[in-house]
Protein backbone atom coordinates (compact mmCIF):
# COMPACT_ATOMS: atom_id res chain seq x y z
CA UNK A 1 0.00 0.00 0.00
CA UNK A 2 1.31 3.32 -1.16
CA UNK A 3 1.91 5.45 1.91
CA UNK A 4 1.57 9.32 0.83
CA UNK A 5 2.27 12.19 3.11
CA UNK A 6 0.09 14.91 4.61
CA UNK A 7 1.60 17.17 2.45
CA UNK A 8 0.76 15.63 -0.57
CA UNK A 9 -1.39 16.46 -3.16
CA UNK A 10 -3.59 14.03 -2.83
CA UNK A 11 -4.12 14.61 0.83
CA UNK A 12 -6.35 17.55 -0.36
CA UNK A 13 -9.37 15.82 -0.65
CA UNK A 14 -9.38 15.17 2.87
CA UNK A 15 -7.79 17.60 4.75
CA UNK A 16 -4.87 20.00 5.31
CA UNK A 17 -2.08 20.87 7.96
CA UNK A 18 -2.61 23.70 10.15
CA UNK A 19 0.01 26.41 10.30
CA UNK A 20 1.22 28.91 13.27
CA UNK A 21 0.49 26.42 16.29
CA UNK A 22 3.42 25.57 18.83
CA UNK A 23 2.83 21.85 20.00
CA UNK A 24 6.07 21.90 22.46
CA UNK A 25 4.10 21.91 25.43
CA UNK A 26 1.10 19.51 24.14
CA UNK A 27 3.84 16.76 23.42
CA UNK A 28 5.62 16.63 26.55
CA UNK A 29 1.93 16.53 28.56
CA UNK A 30 1.31 13.57 25.66
CA UNK A 31 4.40 11.17 26.19
CA UNK A 32 4.02 11.55 30.42
CA UNK A 33 1.37 8.81 29.88
CA UNK A 34 2.44 5.70 29.20
CA UNK A 35 1.02 3.12 26.48
CA UNK A 36 -1.27 0.51 27.00
CA UNK A 37 0.57 -3.00 27.58
CA UNK A 38 -1.50 -3.91 24.10
CA UNK A 39 -3.46 -2.61 21.48
CA UNK A 40 -5.19 1.10 21.34
CA UNK A 41 -6.87 3.45 24.18
CA UNK A 42 -8.87 6.74 23.87
CA UNK A 43 -10.20 9.15 26.07
CA UNK A 44 -11.92 11.82 24.55
CA UNK A 45 -11.07 14.31 27.18
CA UNK A 46 -7.49 14.62 29.45
CA UNK A 47 -7.34 17.03 31.64
CA UNK A 48 -3.42 16.97 31.71
CA UNK A 49 -3.66 18.11 27.54
CA UNK A 50 -6.38 20.51 28.37
CA UNK A 51 -4.27 22.10 30.17
CA UNK A 52 -1.63 23.06 28.15
CA UNK A 53 -1.81 26.68 26.40
CA UNK A 54 -2.80 24.88 23.14
CA UNK A 55 -5.98 23.76 24.45
CA UNK A 56 -7.55 27.68 24.15
CA UNK A 57 -5.42 28.43 21.21
CA UNK A 58 -7.64 25.54 19.22
CA UNK A 59 -10.67 26.11 20.64
CA UNK A 60 -10.69 29.95 19.63
CA UNK A 61 -8.41 29.63 15.99
CA UNK A 62 -9.13 26.22 14.92
CA UNK A 63 -12.80 25.93 15.69
CA UNK A 64 -13.66 29.98 15.72
CA UNK A 65 -14.62 29.60 19.52
CA UNK A 66 -16.59 26.82 19.93
CA UNK A 67 -16.54 24.45 22.99
CA UNK A 68 -13.89 21.41 21.96
CA UNK A 69 -12.58 18.52 23.98
CA UNK A 70 -8.84 17.78 24.21
CA UNK A 71 -8.07 13.87 24.41
CA UNK A 72 -6.03 11.15 22.88
CA UNK A 73 -6.04 7.75 21.10
CA UNK A 74 -2.43 5.88 21.82
CA UNK A 75 -0.87 2.55 21.91
CA UNK A 76 0.03 0.10 18.99
CA UNK A 77 -1.90 -0.85 15.60
CA UNK A 78 -1.22 -1.83 12.20
CA UNK A 79 -5.40 -2.60 11.00
CA UNK A 80 -7.90 -0.30 9.68
CA UNK A 81 -10.91 -2.42 11.40
CA UNK A 82 -13.49 0.88 11.29
CA UNK A 83 -14.03 3.54 9.94
CA UNK A 84 -16.11 7.01 11.05
CA UNK A 85 -16.89 10.45 10.41
CA UNK A 86 -18.40 13.30 12.63
CA UNK A 87 -20.15 16.26 11.64
CA UNK A 88 -17.29 18.70 11.52
CA UNK A 89 -13.74 18.75 11.14
CA UNK A 90 -11.26 16.59 13.59
CA UNK A 91 -7.82 18.16 14.71
CA UNK A 92 -4.99 15.39 15.13
CA UNK A 93 -1.20 16.08 16.49
CA UNK A 94 1.36 13.42 16.89
CA UNK A 95 3.52 13.22 19.61
CA UNK A 96 5.61 11.22 17.06
CA UNK A 97 4.84 9.92 13.32
CA UNK A 98 1.57 7.93 12.60
CA UNK A 99 -0.18 6.89 9.78
CA UNK A 100 -3.62 7.73 9.27
CA UNK A 101 -5.97 5.46 7.15
CA UNK A 102 -8.84 7.44 5.55
CA UNK A 103 -11.56 7.53 2.55
CA UNK A 104 -14.33 9.57 1.90
CA UNK A 105 -17.50 9.81 2.91
CA UNK A 106 -18.84 10.38 -1.27
CA UNK A 107 -17.20 6.33 -1.51
CA UNK A 108 -19.95 4.96 0.73
CA UNK A 109 -22.49 3.47 -1.52
CA UNK A 110 -26.02 1.78 -0.36
CA UNK A 111 -24.13 1.90 3.33
CA UNK A 112 -21.22 0.13 2.43
CA UNK A 113 -17.83 1.22 1.81
CA UNK A 114 -15.23 -0.75 -0.05
CA UNK A 115 -11.65 -0.74 1.73
CA UNK A 116 -10.11 -0.78 -1.67
CA UNK A 117 -11.00 2.99 -1.64
CA UNK A 118 -8.82 3.51 1.82
CA UNK A 119 -5.70 5.54 1.27
CA UNK A 120 -2.71 6.07 3.68
CA UNK A 121 -1.00 9.01 4.94
CA UNK A 122 1.64 9.76 7.33
CA UNK A 123 2.03 12.65 9.30
CA UNK A 124 5.59 13.79 10.96
CA UNK A 125 5.68 14.73 14.93
CA UNK A 126 4.05 17.84 15.98
CA UNK A 127 2.53 18.57 13.57
CA UNK A 128 -1.63 19.76 13.54
CA UNK A 129 -3.66 18.00 11.30
CA UNK A 130 -7.04 18.79 10.60
CA UNK A 131 -9.34 15.65 9.12
CA UNK A 132 -12.60 17.06 7.23
CA UNK A 133 -15.70 16.18 8.35
CA UNK A 134 -16.21 14.14 5.18
CA UNK A 135 -12.56 12.19 5.63
CA UNK A 136 -13.41 8.64 7.29
CA UNK A 137 -11.00 8.16 9.57
CA UNK A 138 -10.40 5.43 12.83
CA UNK A 139 -7.63 4.96 15.16
CA UNK A 140 -4.23 6.54 13.83
CA UNK A 141 -1.37 3.33 13.19
CA UNK A 142 2.18 3.02 14.10
CA UNK A 143 5.22 3.84 12.53
CA UNK A 144 7.53 2.20 14.95
CA UNK A 145 6.59 -0.44 16.92
CA UNK A 146 8.64 -0.04 19.76
CA UNK A 147 7.57 3.52 20.19
CA UNK A 148 3.66 2.89 19.51
CA UNK A 149 1.85 5.77 18.61
CA UNK A 150 0.14 8.93 20.79
CA UNK A 151 -2.26 11.29 19.22
CA UNK A 152 -4.16 14.26 20.22
CA UNK A 153 -7.23 14.26 18.62
CA UNK A 154 -9.56 17.31 19.11
CA UNK A 155 -13.05 17.65 18.42
CA UNK A 156 -16.47 19.47 19.65
CA UNK A 157 -17.00 19.32 23.18
CA UNK A 158 -19.06 15.63 24.13
CA UNK A 159 -18.11 13.91 20.81
CA UNK A 160 -17.43 10.07 21.34
CA UNK A 161 -19.35 9.68 24.55
CA UNK A 162 -22.67 8.25 25.37
CA UNK A 163 -24.87 8.33 22.40
CA UNK A 164 -28.21 9.11 23.00
CA UNK A 165 -31.19 6.64 22.75
CA UNK A 166 -32.38 6.67 19.05
CA UNK A 167 -34.99 4.59 17.01
CA UNK A 168 -32.96 4.48 13.43
CA UNK A 169 -35.55 5.61 10.85
CA UNK A 170 -32.81 5.82 8.32
CA UNK A 171 -29.80 4.24 6.71
CA UNK A 172 -27.48 6.64 8.65
CA UNK A 173 -28.86 6.52 11.98
CA UNK A 174 -27.97 2.99 12.14
CA UNK A 175 -23.99 4.03 12.08
CA UNK A 176 -24.70 6.04 14.99
CA UNK A 177 -22.08 4.52 17.69
CA UNK A 178 -21.58 7.39 19.80
CA UNK A 179 -21.88 11.16 20.38
CA UNK A 180 -21.34 12.44 17.13
CA UNK A 181 -19.71 9.32 15.83
CA UNK A 182 -21.05 6.96 12.64
CA UNK A 183 -18.99 4.20 12.37
CA UNK A 184 -19.03 1.63 10.12
CA UNK A 185 -17.29 -1.41 11.27
CA UNK A 186 -15.48 -4.36 9.22
CA UNK A 187 -16.67 -7.99 9.87
CA UNK A 188 -13.57 -8.95 11.39
CA UNK A 189 -13.54 -6.01 14.09
CA UNK A 190 -14.12 -6.10 18.12
CA UNK A 191 -16.55 -3.52 17.34
CA UNK A 192 -18.39 -5.15 14.84
CA UNK A 193 -18.65 -8.26 17.54
CA UNK A 194 -19.69 -5.82 19.90
CA UNK A 195 -22.46 -4.97 17.61
CA UNK A 196 -21.91 -2.10 15.17
CA UNK A 197 -22.70 -1.50 11.97
CA UNK A 198 -20.95 -3.85 9.53
CA UNK A 199 -20.55 -1.46 6.52
CA UNK A 200 -17.00 -2.01 5.37
CA UNK A 201 -16.49 -4.51 2.33
CA UNK A 202 -13.05 -6.12 1.23
CA UNK A 203 -9.66 -6.58 2.74
CA UNK A 204 -9.33 -5.48 6.65
CA UNK A 205 -6.18 -3.35 5.71
CA UNK A 206 -3.02 -4.01 7.87
CA UNK A 207 -0.50 -1.27 6.59
CA UNK A 208 2.28 -4.29 8.97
Amino acid sequence: MKVYTVYDEEFKPYGKVLEGYDTAELISAMNKIELPESGTAYEPSIQSLEDCSIFGELSDRAYGGMPVELGMCWGRNTKLNCLEYHKDSEVNIGAGEFILLLALMSDIKGGKLDTGKVKAFRAPAGVAVEVYETALHYAPCHVDEAEGFRVAVVLPRGTNTAMPSITAANQEDKMLWARNKWLLAHPESGEAAAGAYIGLTGENIDIK
